[in-house]
């Protein structure tokens, strides 16, 4: 066996980011978001709308701009769960899921309302709000440390000092081959 054929595999480093993304804790942020859906879903088709018809004008119109952002916010975070359990499923490669065509477009929404009328707005959908915004900081970057391209990586990872050594060794003992 030659020096270099043992040393093949250590070429590549271990994408730390990718196996948290197959793993229990995937799984896990994956149940609570579609847990968070559902919740919401429930509560914006049930509760909600009474609570909603309950508002004076100007907190009925903040409940109606909090929970079109909760939705939009919530179909984000749907949309890359799923995609990213494709991937994880063998469905897709991670490449396919980056492209333009299946990448999901996360931007970070905050509240519609000012604080003091935030507040005003009934604690069920405030709740629901928070717990979005927390899990869409989250997914966003859970997916820039996926998806971010390789280039942008700092030029002292790129090559790492051990990979350094390790090839002048391989150097080494080809020249004496």
């Amino acid at each position: 066996m030659r020096i270099n054929d043992s040393f093949e595999g250590a070429r590549q480093p271990v994408s730390f980011v990718e196996k948290l993304a197959g793993s229990e804790a995937f799984a896990a942020m994956f149940r609570e978001g579609m847990t968070l859906v559902e919740e919401a879903a429930a509560y914006l088709d049930g509760a909600g709308r009474d609570e909603a018809k309950a508002l004076p004008r100007a907190e009925a119109l903040a409940y109606a701009a909090e929970s079109m952002r909760l939705t939009t916010r919530l179909m984000q975070i749907a949309s890359w769960l799923l995609l990213q359990r494709a991937v994880n499923q063998g469905e897709m490669t991670r490449s396919q899921a980056s492209s333009d065509r299946h990448r999901v477009k996360l931007s970070h929404q905050e509240f519609a309302s000012n604080p003091d009328v935030f507040q005003a707005l009934p604690r069920k959908l405030r709740e629901l709000s928070i717990h979005s915004v927390r899990m869409q900081a989250r997914i966003i970057h859970l997916d820039m440390l996926i998806y971010a391209p390789a280039a942008s990586a700092p030029p002292s990872l790129k090559t790492s000092p051990v990979e350094e050594q390790l090839e002048m060794l391989r150097n080494a003992f080809a020249a004496h081959s």
